[in-house]
């Protein structure tokens, strides 16, 4: 077989496992939105139907020879090079693992999903516990077949931030812990001087969701190639170029969490709304890692969404949809309020400045789970003597605990490092992007987003998955990553509002 024929072969695998993944985001989508509850077991067969049916294109023997045909060719361009060694890093892993496991696993989530769903508002843990101790025995047998050199850990955390490891993880965390923890302990000594009140009133969801979509459309987020919709657990799932699908939750007494975890989805819609179309359905056209995709959603609903050009620019908006409720505050007073620090026992409601030890928290629990040295029966009281210790405050139940999650009902394990990841890389990058944008403040509160935008598409979309991580941030800033630039915004932005 020829080189041109071999690569084009692979190429059109690619896109045939492209339109499976697809699919299966798609009924994903839909198990969160719009399925009807009795429908779960059906769905669970489904997806692991589609588990296997792409485990079984991917490691096909013929994928291996064309491979092998097309990686002794010194003649391939740098497209072509990169496109080679992606899929061969895909189908090096999924060789290693068989059908039966990953037909299991897409089994086993989807119905582990279900009873988190009712579990977590029953506070039940008692019921999620056996399909938890299920995943957890599935995603050990996992890491064994894919091999690791020093914890179980390391070969997941290699699913969502390639080349990232345990020992790397844990030392940036003690790192970061350190700093942190004297840092929001003086802040919170001073909690008394912002107050939330004026974000925490009575706003109806329908005015919530029309503020709401109104902000995202500004940001640049195409709603005719994506679509909003209500979910308990706010996700973005791409089920092909031009259909990015968010989701979002509401409370009725705080505008917060709806505003702030839509523009978080749309951060990450915004990135697969700028991958590269010519790469579409091919190992390029995706995003490089789960901590990149991360540093986009933080990029816009933190440093953007929560800084005072951005409170500038929506206030007048927010006094339109919201009649009467906002006339009496300004923009300082809102910028303060979206800002305010305090101890929260939910992860996804944290401040910019407590939530990373949410992560921290997780990541310990998630390391001893797999060392087998904390069972499952034993997660609560750990969970719970966690936060106690590193936030001070104990849960009331297990719904505002250990349940709290979505990601252990869907197998996700590995998964929560990156939430800290890309909070160090959306530091970094708008470093970088305030350097090539000196106004960019001036930008913002002008709701003049494009060229933020347009510098992340240039910088980060555009790249696809064709460079690492660590060197996808190391050319668009000119630095290795570093959680300096994050700990030098974090003392900036809350020394200030909080006079430290």
């Amino acid at each position: 077989m020829t080189r041109p024929q071999a690569y084009a072969n692979l190429l059109e695998r690619s896109a045939q496992l492209a339109d499976v993944s697809n699919a299966t985001q798609l009924l994903g989508w839909d198990q969160e939105t719009m399925m009807p509850r009795k429908g779960a077991p059906s769905r669970a067969a489904q997806l692991a139907t589609l588990a296997g049916v792409a485990h079984g294109l991917l490691t096909a023997p013929e994928v291996g020879d064309w491979l092998a045909v097309c990686e002794e060719d010194p003649d391939l361009d740098g497209t072509e090079r990169a496109q080679v060694r992606e899929l061969r890093r895909d189908y090096d892993k999924a060789t290693r693992l068989p059908r039966v496991l990953v037909e299991e696993m897409a089994r086993t989530e989807s119905e582990a999903l279900a009873v988190w769903r009712d579990a977590r508002p029953a506070r039940d843990f008692a019921a999620f516990a056996p399909y938890l101790a299920r995943l957890l025995d599935l995603t050990r047998r996992k890491a064994e077949a894919y091999g690791y050199a020093n914890e179980p850990y390391d070969a997941l955390l290699d699913e969502y931030e390639r080349g990232m490891t345990t020992e790397v993880v844990r030392r940036l965390f003690d790192d970061l812990r350190a700093r942190l923890t004297p840092l929001v302990s003086t802040v919170l000594e001073r909690r008394g001087t912002v107050s939330s009140a004026c974000v925490r009133q009575d706003l109806p969801e329908a005015a919530q969701a029309a503020f709401g979509l109104d902000v995202i459309r500004e940001l640049g987020f195409d709603l005719e190639a994506g679509r909003v919709d209500v979910s308990a657990h706010p996700f973005c799932a791409s089920a092909g170029h031009g259909d990015t699908r968010l989701t979002r939750r509401y409370l009725p007494d705080d505008l917060r969490p709806a505003l702030y975890g839509i523009i978080h989805e749309a951060g990450h819609g915004l990135y697969e709304q700028g991958l590269p179309i010519e790469w579409d359905r091919t190992p390029l056209g995706a995003a490089a890692s789960l901590g990149v995709h991360e540093s986009q959603s933080r990029l816009w609903e933190n440093i953007v969404g929560r800084s005072l050009p951005f409170c500038e620019r929506v206030l007048p908006r927010l006094q339109t949809h919201f009649p009467g409720r906002f006339d009496a505050t300004d923009a300082e007073t809102l910028y303060r309020a979206v800002n305010e620090v305090e101890l929260s026992l939910i992860r996804v409601e944290a401040d910019e400045l407590t939530y990373n030890l949410h992560v921290m928290l997780r990541f310990d629990l998630e390391v001893a789970l797999l060392r087998e040295e904390l069972a499952v029966k034993d997660l609560p009281r750990a969970w719970n003597e966690a936060t106690e210790r590193l936030l001070s405050i104990t849960p009331p139940h297990d719904g505002d605990g250990c349940l709290q999650d979505i990601h252990w009902s869907m197998g996700s394990f590995g998964y929560f490092p990156t939430y800290t990841l890309g909070n160090l890389y959306a530091a970094q990058l708008f470093d970088a992007a305030r350097r090539a944008l000196p106004d960019v403040d001036a930008l913002i509160r002008r709701g003049e987003f494009a060229p933020l935008l347009e510098w992340l598409r240039a910088n980060v979309h555009r790249h696809g998955r064709s460079l690492a991580p660590d060197a996808l941030i190391e050319q668009a800033t000119g630095r290795a990553p570093s959680a300096e630039p994050f700990f030098a915004y974090l003392q900036g932005k809350f020394g200030g509002i909080y006079n430290v």
